[in-house]
């Protein structure tokens, strides 16, 4: 989804990338013409904030990052949370955004509501973004583009598992929730949501998942995004429970001047250039 242009950039090569949640954000900067990630930071937040806190953390991360004082020649807002579904394009209509939400999501009657174009999927991703982080962002930059985290999330699975005939399930690990990709034969089979609060609830969810699309945790293959290292306790629970179990990696070719912690971490934010 791209706002309105406001002014035009005439810059270099660095493009920026935001992602936000209402329990923190990440940002990174991309050398183009190096193709050299030269800033990635991560922040949690110390408690789930509102819509209005997150623009008071974007406001006085400006106000002491110099990597974001820097000039753009392409800026994105990834915005992070569960207002979203995905509607198969041959049924979508413009005039019905909020009707495709309402049924899994709770919306209210001023909700700004939009959509992303899922093209290798043939589908549409219907959300509501932060309003109050795009006008913020608008002000300072002019022109900038926005999409919902899943639509990176979903693409960039859908881009690594194009040629592999099995199924797998790759489990994006968030802080208080994780989502479920499944494909099958190159196609997605499932995108799913959950929100966790013990190892336990983490491990259910997954082996209902499994049950349902009538697949074996014998033979299928778990493979982990996102914040979790090797021997976590929802990696370890897991383990316990799957035989096959991986971690992804992103599927750029980009350089570090500080190399992330794993190949898997930041997902989504380092798939969104």
């Amino acid at each position: 989804m791209e706002a309105t242009s406001k002014t035009k950039h005439t810059t270099k090569y660095l493009e920026l990338s935001i992602q936000i949640s209402l329990s923190g954000l990440s940002f990174c900067v991309l050398d183009r013409s190096k193709l050299e990630i030269i800033t990635l930071k991560h922040i949690d937040f110390k408690k789930h904030e509102t819509p209005f806190q997150l623009v008071q953390h974007l406001q006085s991360l400006f106000k002491i990052e110099a990597a974001l004082q820097e000039e753009f020649s392409s800026v994105q807002i990834i915005h992070v949370n569960e207002l979203s579904t995905l509607v198969p394009k041959a049924l979508f209509s413009e005039n019905h955004l909020a009707d495709y939400l309402k049924f899994n999501s709770k919306i209210l009657k001023t909700d700004y509501i939009t959509f992303d174009t899922i093209e290798s999927n043939d589908t549409v991703n219907v959300y509501v973004p932060y309003v109050n982080v795009n006008n913020f962002i608008y002000d300072h930059f002019g022109s900038f583009t926005y999409k919902h985290y899943s639509t990176i999330l979903i693409e960039s699975v859908l881009q690594l598992e194009k040629n592999n005939p099995l199924p797998k399930l790759y489990l994006h690990i968030d802080i208080n929730h994780f989502d479920i990709i499944c494909v099958n034969n190159g196609q997605l089979q499932l995108f799913n949501t959950f929100e966790y609060t013990t190892k336990e609830d983490f491990i259910y969810y997954v082996l209902f998942t499994i049950e349902q699309l009538k697949l074996s945790p014998e033979t299928v293959e778990l493979v982990f995004i996102g914040q979790i290292l090797k021997h976590d306790e929802l990696y370890e629970i897991a383990y316990t429970y799957v035989r096959h179990i991986s971690f992804g990696k992103r599927k750029n070719n980009f350089t570090f001047k500080q190399q992330p912690q794993t190949q898997h971490a930041e997902f989504v934010l380092l798939n969104s250039f």
